[in-house]
């Protein structure tokens, strides 16, 4: 270890996101009445506008028009020399990777698509993977380049493929990739077609490939993006803006990494402005490099800064360096979000950021929501984050893989101090690329603050996984300097030879028991709990059925290497060298159903729940994490008819030291109450009205009242925004839930609900229940323990998105939500693939007419040309004929319905045979049209063309197909 093995591990970073800052939440007074504390922020907010960061400007997304076909495409091995001759080829895919394919018949989708959330739930499917089966399926998109990008950079990027895939591009295989976490960008500029040239992906993934324990999905399950940039550009994340702070002025070294897809070397002026929120200019810098064809080079710009607003949790103050490259044919440019802040972890009072102390307030985070899987849409990744926030939560642990390009950039505008995790613990070369491209594509974000590379591994007491973490922290250090590098370990803490000797700061996962003796055998080590709590809970249940796998949400029941929510903090809070802890998870997920499994589908670990519903680990985490507002929680809800005269337990939280109880208005209890572990107090049940007051010297300062409910009589829905963006990417979760005849949450309500999208699109549906197996897709769900959740996707345009539900023998509900006028995100199109026969095999020149049925022999792969149409034959000094084999695409509608065959030209005199049948003569030289029909199942197109001096002859235009 470099001069970060002491006591403080140093950090300073400028780094990203330019969207409006979250504000601070409202502070709650006496006067605010929750009438039910289990409904904490659901409801309408302002506050989670979300649109897709435009910050590379080159890009156009690809996420509509995508054909999906669930399940492998099985094709024959060749049977002939050349068939496998061809096969092996480039361009010459064969099956569903082939241009050719008919992939007329497959359903269209749009991406994010993650096609295991629509499966069953399977017992004999594999339980950690949520018992849902996942499969091998393909996708196909077909689009068109116009003639001006043509000497362009043309990059395909994929957000994220779950999991193991493979994708073409005109037939040629691309690129292979193993893990679902890291972005794929394939430079496709050799392979790209222009003007009326179709281009078609096809991208084949293997969902039963396992990177985890938890339920990863299948399919393109993040945004798909197609940069078009000039020859000489600025690289995929290759802008690195490492700020230093030195003799207190800020100083903002910029590297820009280019490269070029041109023929000749360039002169590149890179310019590099600092701009702050208002867009005005703080600093700017000048260089030049020269770049060679088909090289990389780089330049630096250094920029002073001098005392730029810091970027903290409380006040995430975003900056942006605007990055222009170019030259005297073209320009590129980017938009880097950064934040100012500097952060150390001391081995005795823990972290700091901008040298003042943090506590680190976090959670695990896994990428999965109810309805929709790990394809969470932007701005429902918002809400989830918003949902974090709210409750004091101000640090996340991704949990245990790289997250979306939106999560990092939400990170940095809301104020989250991050934990980035690699995957797969291995330094071989294909794991340490993914390594190096987390740590490439996220080194520019104010908000992480450590690199992980690890989540406890059998190896990290050995000689081996030192050694393997000794490569790994030199790779991320190499192109990341300003943070520490971590690892969750599980154990071998004291063991004579262990990773935490390699690491800046060393990560528990559990063990607070050991907190005390590491740090007195380490004092020059900084610690965090990287992973702690794993309490158990069930949303809405406050007594445990084994029997029924569900499990109390008071707060008593945790995995035996875990401790509850109050326990847990309670290690962390007490010790001032431990950094903070990450709670074990923010949201519950899929999969990993611990401590049942079958029919349980999903995990109980949640502080909320799979919808983001709290459960009663949110107002314990509110006390414990709340520190700018007075919060005041009580648990259970006060509905228990049948109950009346016995004893009911209830669990008070708040931050305020001393509650006041009161039961339809007359005081039954009155203690101090600790932040970390809440008061207990028992009372008898009698219907009415259950009050929990939060008092500071004598004064009530927070309010929180559950009220008993009747019986059902009508729906509500209430959505999580006041307003959507009408750019057809924005998203709204609605809340569904039950009422009595005065209008109060019934939390026992368990009705089947039916709902209606008007101007939306229903995404998927949810209500928490680890033990469901009802559809997460379609138009119905059930109420669990009072509540279920839509999430609606509301068409472009302006107008209004509108949600209905009906249940039998409940008075229905509507609830709309305004979408105004803005313009979509620029896309690129998707096509309607055209059936074209380009590929052909030209014979020699023959004196004498040949036979129409003459073709080459099987192995012959050099007396007939490959040729690529349009293609006319040189100027022939003597008369003389060509052959030009060709076979038409295999299209289910042809072989049914016929079509018509039309040459755009042919040149010189020709025969146009059809499956050796003639089918036209055209008795001049000059080029013309030719048109047939063709019958159904019609393939194989000998055209003889008879060439001469100065006559040209061939295929001088496209050949089209089209089908009755």
């Amino acid at each position: 270890m470099s001069g970060l093995r002491r006591r403080e591990v140093l950090g300073a970073g400028l780094i990203a996101g330019t969207l409006p800052l979250m504000p601070p939440a409202v502070a709650r007074t006496a006067s605010d009445v929750e009438e039910s504390p289990l409904l904490h922020g659901l409801a309408p907010r302002d506050d989670t506008p979300w649109a897709l960061p435009q910050h590379d400007p080159s890009r156009l997304l690809l996420d509509e028009g995508w054909r999906f076909h669930e399940g492998d495409v099985v094709v024959p091995p060749p049977a002939s020399h050349h068939e496998t001759y061809l096969s092996v080829k480039a361009g010459n895919a064969r099956g569903a990777a082939a241009m050719a394919w008919d992939d007329s018949d497959w359903p269209v989708v749009r991406v994010p698509h993650d096609w295991a959330s629509a499966q069953p739930f399977v017992r004999e499917a594999n339980v950690s993977q949520g018992y849902r089966p996942r499969g091998i399926g393909w996708y196909r998109r077909t689009f068109r380049l116009a003639e001006a990008d043509r000497g362009k950079r043309l990059e395909l990027q994929f957000g994220g493929v779950a999991t193991a895939c493979q994708i073409w591009i005109n037939g040629s295989l691309v690129a292979r990739n193993s893990s679902a976490y890291n972005a794929i960008n394939i430079d496709i500029t050799p392979f790209a077609r222009f003007g009326e040239e179709d281009n078609v992906i096809a991208v084949r993934v293997d969902a039963d490939a396992l990177e985890g324990w938890w339920y990863e999905g299948a399919g393109i399950y993040r945004h798909v993006w197609l940069a078009r940039r000039s020859g000489v550009s600025i690289a995929t994340d290759g802008v690195h803006c490492d700020p230093r702070l030195v003799d207190g002025r800020w100083w903002v070294p910029v590297t820009v990494t280019l490269e070029s897809v041109e023929k000749l070397a360039r002169t590149v002026t890179v310019t590099a402005v600092l701009r702050d929120g208002a867009g005005r200019e703080v600093a700017r810098g000048e260089a030049h490099a020269q770049v060679e064809p088909l090289g990389r080079a780089e330049a630096r710009v250094t920029l002073e800064v001098g005392n730029p607003a810091l970027w903290s949790v409380e006040t995430p103050t975003l900056y942006e360096v605007e990055i222009t490259a170019g030259h005297l044919d073209g320009m590129d440019l980017r938009r880097v979000p950064v934040g100012f802040r500097t952060i150390r972890f001391d081995a005795e009072k823990g972290f700091f950021l901008n040298d003042k102390p943090v506590k680190l307030k976090g959670v695990c985070l896994h990428q999965d929501h109810a309805g929709v899987g790990v394809a969470i849409p932007d701005a429902l990744l918002a809400w989830r984050l918003a949902r974090l926030k709210d409750m004091g939560c101000n640090a996340i642990r991704c949990s245990h893989n790289a997250q979306s390009e939106a999560f990092y950039a939400l990170c940095d505008r809301i104020g989250f101090l991050v934990m980035d995790e690699n995957r797969v613990f291995n330094p071989a070369p294909e794991n340490m690329a993914q390594l190096e491209w987390l740590v490439r594509a996220h080194r520019n974000h104010p908000s992480i603050v450590l690199w992980s590379v690890f989540n406890e591994e059998p190896m990290q007491g050995t000689t081996q996984g030192v050694e393997m973490v000794r490569r790994m922290r030199a790779a991320v250090r190499a192109l990341d300097d300003s943070r520490p590098v971590t690892a969750a370990m599980n154990g071998a803490f004291h063991d004579p030879v262990n990773v935490s000797q390699v690491v800046d700061v060393v990560g528990f996962n559990y063990y607070p028991g050991d907190f005390d003796r590491f740090h007195a055998e380490h004092p020059d080590l900084p610690i965090t709990s990287s992973e702690d709590t794993s309490a158990f809970m069930t949303r809405g249940a406050y007594a445990s059925d084994p029997a029924g796998h569900v499990i109390t949400s008071m707060d008593k029941e945790a995995a035996a290497w875990g401790a509850t929510h109050r326990d847990a903090w309670r290690e962390i809070a007490r010790r001032p060298f431990v950094a903070g802890g990450f709670v074990w998870t923010g949201f519950d997920y899929h999969g990993e159903p611990t401590p049942y499994d079958w029919p349980t589908i999903s995990s109980y670990f949640g502080i909320v729940d799979l919808c983001g519903f709290a459960k009663t680990a949110y107002d314990i985490r509110r006390a414990q994490w709340i520190d700018d507002r007075p919060v005041v929680g009580i648990a259970p809800h006060w509905t228990w008819p049948g109950r009346e005269g016995q004893e009911i337990e209830l669990l008070v939280t708040s931050n305020a030291g001393r509650v006041r109880l009161r039961l339809n208005g007359r005081v039954v209890a009155e203690q101090d109450c600790d932040p970390i572990m809440g008061a207990t107090v028992r009372t008898i049940y009698e219907p009415g009205v259950i009050e929990a007051e939060a008092l500071r010297g004598g004064e009530v300062v927070a309010r929180a009242i559950h009220r008993t409910a009747g019986k059902p009589v009508a729906l509500r829905l209430t959505p999580t925004r006041k307003s959507l963006r009408g750019d057809g990417e924005d998203v709204a979760a609605f809340t569904v839930d039950c009422v009595d005849a005065r209008g109060l949450h019934v939390p026992t309500a368990d009705a089947r609900v039916r709902l209606g999208v008007v101007r939306g699109t229903v995404l998927g549906l949810g209500n928490g229940d680890p033990n469901s197996h009802e559809s997460e897709k379609g138009n119905e769900r059930s109420l669990f323990n009072g509540l279920a959740q839509v999430i609606v996707r509301a068409d472009a345009g302006e107008g209004s998105l509108a949600v209905e539900a009906s249940a039998p023998g409940l008075r229905s509900a509507r609830a709309s939500v305004p979408v105004r006028q803005v313009s979509p995100p620029p896309a690129l199109a998707a096509a309607l693939p055209r059936i074209v026969v380009a590929d052909w095999r030209c014979s020699p020149a023959y004196a004498e007419r040949p036979d129409p049925a003459l073709r080459p022999a099987d192995g012959d792969n050099n007396l007939w040309a490959f040729v690529r149409t349009p293609w006319v034959a040189a100027d022939d000094t003597q008369p003389g004929w060509r052959i030009l084999r060709g076979v038409i695409p295999a299209r289910r509608a042809l072989a049914t319905r016929g079509g018509q065959l039309q040459f755009d030209r042919v040149a010189g005199v020709a025969e146009l045979w059809i499956d050796g049948a003639l089918a036209v003569r055209k008795g001049t030289p000059d080029p013309a049209p030719m048109t047939v029909a063709l019958k159904p199942g019609a393939r194989e197109i000998a055209l003889l063309v008879r060439s001469g001096p100065g006559v040209p002859s061939g295929i001088a235009g496209a050949v089209r197909v089209t089908t009755n």
